[in-house]
């Protein structure tokens, strides 16, 4: 490649038939009317030149004519906010790896220092609170290892922000001697960012406000901006959601094209829907059986007793994808969202309500769309056939778990106006019990966990917390929207048409390892081997079932476990013991099975659906769903906190739900609320943390502090701003008290081999609020 040095914009020159060797150049034809060089071609280029090129000369030596050079640039910095590239201060590109750079994210800690997260995590570095000055958490930046510190940690330093990740931050207004800033609801943004003068939109001391950050920070300057909006005082009711939702950086407003398109919606049912190809199955006794509080339907099911022990399932599933189509605003909107997302007393839907509680909704007594899954299912639980396709349906009931439960355990009786559903609700119980035992015999793993329920009084506070009930009527569901999705998954996998799976993998080497060594010391062992089946896991949970440490050992079974994601690579669902697996029964509020109905549309039809890359799709609806648990869960502690504000200095018997070098968490008993003992109120003792044994030991005396245990804790602070909750040992639980069988194990001496107890770390602050989980739309399908 020539190297010539122009010193000015390309006049066009250079060797033009360089650019039409780009292996890419057709794809970039048909993507742009004025096509550059690709990506692909630009990284080969640099790579065969074996040193750094100036921008200029590459541009030349492609042939680019003036009016191409702004766009040229315009793709060099996007592929170096990629980290495909870096751009030098002399304005030479260069290769990261040659450079020794590393591209990643930067992780704030509300001390002040952070760490670089790299891309191809080959391990986190430190990053000190001087480097920490020029970037905010979330930035993408470009880092080079300089060294190591006092710890021993690989220490990082900052070369190239690649991309600022703070635009709108969410924080409490002050003002001090003439100074004003926010300090961000995120702890983990550990800079204040300063007001411009005349930009506070008149913000009183301490109230909520969302700052535009309009210079972000640098060596020597912190971030700065102006306030946009103000959202009120601290605890307004109502405000711990707005929070939550400008802090996880949520879409909760709809655009205007949006509104447009939902208002253009027809009501109902219209004659020209009820096209060629879509079935009239009006007169099947469909019903929906949701929770008390649910507001869409997406589900309704019905059962046929063929005799024999044979039954013919129907799961009618609201038909999305024939309102919301590829590529227009309700599309775009809900690719964003990826997900409704659930707070105690409020819903941020994925779709407008005129589709989420009205036109797809399958509510009682009206037309609806569905797309329907018919299958026959043997008295073994098999499936033996099934059948996809586009149907009109008509829900003749609106019925919830509890009273499905009552009818069926014959707690009360159904009216005279819905006696006759009784009949089909107990073929629908039978079926269940015939998939329960199909359940067993595949293996499936079925933690037993307690889901909460949040109680308001009149003026929108938390009075009270209270566990739900789990019936057997939502397990019938439960299993009936299992039942659909495999039958989804097998119908796209047999005809080889890409799609995204809910796939779940089973435990990494290391977890498995430590696993089998915790097990191991209460003589249990998990089967399998170096590559166990969701049936060793199943058979292990109901050996341990009824022991008094039985939440301890399956705490520790369940962390040794990946978290369920999006992907078009179908690797199983170790969980549920499924080869393969999808999500099909929600498209109201899941972007992903909008996307499987789609895809099955498209092979009834003999065409094939093509949203885009099926791997980076996986990868925004997987992060959507995670962005959502960690608003919804922000929201829960806050609520918890505010809940425990008036119970300083009460105690109460609890269980130790979590094991860290900080301290430990104690989950209590009757109000569900999860708080952190510092390792300094552990007692008079040197206390080291043994992760392998999740517990804490005291290195005089001995005593232990271990995950299951029982103790009995004290109140003894509650912060609102950080969502925290502090507990010290009661006196008489300054040992904790193990279970009878726990106790019987632990005279057992420890096996070789064992790995050191790591020496306790003890940070000035730690998160007390770290696991509790709100209570969601419950009884469908994970």
């Amino acid at each position: 490649m020539s190297t010539k040095k122009t010193g000015n914009k390309p006049r066009g020159g250079g060797n033009k038939a360089l650019r039409w060797q780009d292996p890419f150049l057709k794809r970039e034809q048909e993507k742009y009317g004025q096509p550059l060089p690709s990506r692909e071609f630009i990284l080969q280029l640099v790579q065969e030149a074996g040193e750094p090129v100036p921008m200029d000369d590459l541009a030349f030596d492609l042939g680019l004519e003036t009016e191409e050079y702004d766009a040229f640039r315009n793709r060099l910095g996007a592929m170096q906010r990629d980290a495909q590239l870096v751009i030098n201060r002399r304005g030479a590109i260069c290769l990261p790896d040659k450079i020794e750079l590393k591209a990643g994210r930067v992780e704030g800690h509300t001390d002040g220092y952070g760490f670089f997260v790299p891309d191809d995590r080959s391990g986190d570095m430190f990053l000190s609170e001087r480097e920490m000055h020029q970037v905010l958490h979330g930035d993408r930046v470009m880092v080079r290892e300089s060294g190591t510190d006092r710890r021993g940690r690989k220490e990082g330093k900052i070369v190239e922000v690649l991309q600022r990740a703070n635009v709108h931050v969410v924080g409490r207004f002050y003002r001090e001697h003439g100074h004003q800033w926010v300090i961000a609801e995120n702890p983990k943004v550990n800079q204040d960012i300063v007001v411009f003068a005349g930009e506070e939109m008149q913000a009183k001391q301490g109230q909520v406000v969302t700052i535009e950050v309009v210079e972000q920070p640098t060596k020597h300057t912190p971030p700065m901006g102006r306030i946009t909006e103000i959202l009120g005082n601290y605890a307004d009711p109502g405000m711990e959601i707005e929070i939550a939702l400008r802090k996880h950086e949520l879409p909760f407003e709809f655009s205007k094209a949006v509104l447009a398109q939902a208002r253009k919606l027809p009501k109902g049912v219209v004659q020209t829907d009820l096209g060629a190809g879509r079935e009239d199955v009006r007169h099947l006794p469909l019903v929906t059986i949701d929770g008390e509080d649910a507001r869409d339907f997406d589900d309704a099911v019905y059962c046929e007793n063929l005799g024999r022990g044979g039954y013919k399932l129907y799961v009618a599933i609201a038909d999305v994808s024939h309102y919301v189509k590829p590529g227009e605003p309700l599309d775009r909107d809900a690719y964003e969202r990826g997900t409704s997302v659930y707070f105690p007393r409020r819903v941020i839907p994925m779709l407008p309500e005129e589709l989420s509680n009205g036109l797809c909704s399958l509510n009682p007594q009206v037309d609806r769309l569905c797309m329907m899954c018919e299958m026959e299912i043997s008295s073994a639980g098999k499936i033996k056939q099934y059948r996809f396709y586009p149907a009109v349906m008509h829900s003749k009931a609106r019925l919830t778990y509890n009273l499905v439960w009552s009818w069926l355990s014959n707690e009360a009786k159904p009216g005279q106006e819905q006696e006759w559903l009784l009949p089909h609700l107990q073929d629908l119980y039978k079926l269940f019990k015939t998939l329960l035992k199909a359940r067993w015999v595949r293996g499936a793993i079925d933690f037993e966990t307690v889901e909460t329920k949040m109680v308001f009084d009149e003026q929108g506070k938390i009075a009270n917390i209270v566990p739900t009930a789990r019936n057997d009527a939502h397990r019938v569901i439960e299993e009936c929207m299992l039942a659909a999705n495999v039958c989804a998954s097998d119908f796209l996998q047999s005809r080889k048409h890409p799609a995204l799976y809910r796939v779940h993998e089973g435990p990494t080497p290391e977890k498995l390892k430590a696993l089998h060594e915790f097990m191991g010391e209460f003589g249990f062992y998990l089967g399998g081997g170096d590559e166990p089946h969701a049936k060793d896991y199943a058979e292990l949970l109901n050996r341990i079932k009824g022991r008094p440490d039985e939440q301890l050992l399956q705490t520790v079974m369940l962390r040794s476990l990946k978290q369920a994601m999006y992907s078009p690579d179908n690797v199983g669902h170790f969980g549920l013991a499924y080869e393969s697996y999808t999500h099909f029964t929600s498209p109201i509020r899941r972007y992903p099975d909008l996307l499987v109905h789609r895809a099955i549309k498209a092979c009834l039809n003999d065409e094939h659906y093509q949203p885009g890359n099926w791997e980076t799709i996986g990868l925004h609806c997987s992060t959507t769903e995670r962005r959502a648990d960690e608003a919804s869960r922000d929201v829960v502690n806050w609520l918890k906190c505010y809940y425990m504000q008036d119970r300083i200095g009460e105690e109460y018997d609890g269980v130790i739900s979590g094991v860290t070098g900080f301290g430990i968490f104690v989950a209590l008993n009757d109000v569900f609320v999860e708080g952190l003992v510092h390792v300094s109120d552990l007692g008079q003792d040197y206390f080291h943390f043994d992760q392998a044994r999740h517990q804490m030991l005291g290195e005089r005396t001995s005593k232990r502090y271990r995950l299951g245990d029982a103790v009995r804790i004290r109140v003894i602070r509650v912060d609102l701003d950080s969502a925290k909750i502090d507990f010290t040992l009661a006196e008489d639980s300054r040992q904790a008290k193990p279970g009878a069988a726990l106790r019987a194990t632990e005279a057992q001496p420890a096996k070789a081999g064992k790995p050191p107890a790591a020496k306790a770390k003890q940070p000035a602050k730690a998160s007390a609020a770290k696991k509790p989980a709100a209570s969601k739309k419950t009884g469908k399908a994970k």
